[in-house]
């Protein structure tokens, strides 16, 4: 077997927020190599801000003499900065658009690779004293557009509009969420608001921790952003697809297994030449990220790590 490809190891795995512990094979950790120097380079996702750090920081201890610069102004700045060959690493909390992979390829007579690196659960939070128990997906459009695309009959402004009685009834929303650059804006636009439009009202926070400190700030908030950036102050409210199904709460299974309605892969994008390889030290830090060491720092920051069989996939497409 050739040296990159990581092996499997007989073990078991306890997948977080199951009951049940569920047999996984595990990877194998990541093993320091020789020869590795230079300087990398990440613009993109705030949502992987956190995590593209730690994966940083654990690297640059193996590798003390290397420089990694990580910039995450939003997903939107990734495709430029890889078309510009201003970054080496593009990380992503979405799919490039179609005109995003059209302008790499007229550059570069290519399409960039993608490597999925971790699972993420995208959670619509409320103040951890909110009462409501659940929310399907037409709901949250009608909290948070003006189109309502994807069913609802009415707008929602008051918590009561939801259901909620009492001293909770005549409360108004407050609505958090993500600018315009962001791929998570992007993503819960498409998914949530079935591509419509949002509603002037909405607090614009510049990065996902900003979105949940602003919730559990106000007792009456609503936003929405990645699982690993959970609090104390804040609950992820359990989502249905639709009004009458059961709704799924935002754990590592259900969002593996594809059951929460807004799980959802986080990526990073590279230019790399087909049938050619990339520098040893671009290689070994996505090896890295891909091996049992950087899918746990991953974990350990609150997302969801990659299967095996997955993590196997993606680190085919670097050798």
């Amino acid at each position: 077997m050739r040296r990159g490809l990581i092996l499997l190891l007989g073990v078991l795995v306890l997948v977080p927020g199951s009951a049940e512990q569920e047999a996984e094979p595990k990877l194998a950790p990541y093993e320091r190599v020789s020869g590795i120097s230079g300087s990398l380079s990440s613009i993109g996702s705030d949502s992987l801000a956190n995590l593209m750090t730690l994966w940083t920081e654990a690297f640059k201890r193996m590798y003390p003499n290397i420089t990694i610069e990580v910039q995450a102004p939003g997903s939107s700045s990734a495709p430029p900065a890889l078309v510009e060959s201003t970054a080496d690493f593009g990380p992503m909390s979405r799919l490039m658009k179609d005109l995003e992979v059209a302008a790499f390829e007229r550059r570069y007579g290519y399409r960039p690779t993608v490597i999925r690196v971790a699972n993420d659960a995208l959670s619509v939070y409320v103040h951890r004293d909110n009462p409501i128990e659940f929310l399907s997906v037409p709901q949250v459009d009608a909290v948070f557009s003006v189109t309502r695309r994807c069913g609802a009959l009415e707008d929602v402004i008051v918590w009561g509009d939801l259901g909620l009685t009492g001293v909770w009834a005549n409360r108004p929303i407050q609505i958090y969420g993500r600018n315009a650059v962001s791929g998570t804006y992007g993503y819960f636009k498409q998914h949530v608001l079935c591509s419509g439009d949002f509603k002037n009202r909405v607090n614009e926070q510049p990065g996902s921790a900003s979105v949940v400190q602003a919730v559990a700030s106000s007792i009456t908030g609503i936003g929405y952003s990645g699982i690993g950036y959970r609090t104390p102050g804040v609950r992820p409210v359990p989502l249905a697809v639709e009004e009458g199904l059961a709704p799924v709460s935002a754990t590592s299974v259900t969002a593996s297994d594809r059951s929460y309605p807004l799980s959802r892969y986080l990526y990073v994008y590279m230019n790399k030449r087909p049938g050619q390889p990339m520098t040893p030290l671009k290689t070994e830090f996505m090896r890295f990220v891909l091996s049992e060491t950087g899918q746990a720092i991953a974990q350990k920051d609150g997302f969801i790590r990659l299967s095996t069989r997955i993590a196997l996939r993606e680190q085919r497409k670097i050798e």
